[in-house]
Order: C-alpha cells, then structure tokens, then sequence
C-alpha cells in the first residue's frame, strides 16, 4: 500500500491514516479503500494505483487511481442518498454494489462522509461490513472540520 506521509501530521490525522492501513492489510479481500468528504473531496486512501495480479492480467482496483474510486464512492453514495429521499426511508447507513469481478461498499461515517470499500468478489461480506462498522465507529466522532482540512491539504500535497 502506498499512503501518504504522515509527518507532520496530527495525532487524530495519523490514528485515522493508520484505521485506514490496518483496514487494508488486515481483511482479507479488500483491494482499496478511501474516505471521501460531503463535498466529494477524498480525504484519506489506500491509492491501489494500477496494480495489476499476474493470474489474470487484470487491475486490483479501478482504472485510474485512487481518485477514480473516491468518485466512484461519491456518486454512489449521492445516488443512494437521493433514493432514499425519494422514497423517504431515512438516511443510508451502508450500500452494497456486486459485480461479476469484485465489490464495492459504501458507508456513511458522519456529516456526510463516506467510508468506500472495493473488494473481490469472493470476499466473506459481513467481515467487510464488520470492519467497516469498526471504522466508523472509530473514525466518526473524530473527523471534526478541523480534521477534514488538514487531511485535504495532506492529499493535495501528495498529488
């Protein structure tokens, strides 16, 4: 996994790059993951890039980097959000997208952040579920606006 630096960085900043980390390494099946604000801006990332496996020739994660998954997630999530308005079922807790050759979750953390997973198609769900509930739970109350900036800024800085 490449992730940008932590120096420099806040406490709360460097405890979330590292949720996200042990988010990637530690579930089996997770290709990426991101964090993308309200406003669609991706705030942390595994930035799979284009790795590609040897079996099938094939990319582990979306085409681009970690930006296309950060969209991806953002659209899913403002597509739910809009369903559910339609259809006035509340707030949209978690979506679930699969596909013939992967997974792509979708959570919401807090004030409109989301948690973006994307996955293999043969990945045990409720263990990504579970641990992304984890995350949640442990990354919610702590992505306060201050944090949000500072960890815009860290992505910019590595683009």
């Amino acid at each position: 996994m490449t992730a940008p630096s932590t120096f420099g960085l806040s406490t709360e900043a460097r405890n979330l790059h590292w949720l996200l980390s042990n988010l990637v390494e530690e579930v089996p099946g997770v290709h990426s993951v991101t964090v993308v604000s309200s406003d669609g801006l991706m705030l942390l990332s595994s930035d799979p890039g284009h790795q590609t496996t040897r079996a099938t020739g094939r990319q582990d994660g979306p085409r681009g980097s970690s930006a296309d998954l950060a969209t991806i997630v953002s659209g899913i999530g403002s597509l739910t959000a809009g369903a559910a308005k339609l259809m006035d079922g509340g707030g949209v807790k978690q979506t679930m997208v699969a596909m013939d050759e992967g997974s792509v979750f979708v959570m919401s953390i807090s004030d409109g952040s989301l948690l973006g997973v994307h996955a293999t198609p043969d990945c045990d769900m409720s263990v990504i579920a579970y641990h992304m509930a984890l995350f949640v739970g442990r990354a919610g109350h702590v992505l306060t606006p201050e944090l949000r900036s500072e960890l815009r800024k860290s992505m910019e800085s590595t683009q």
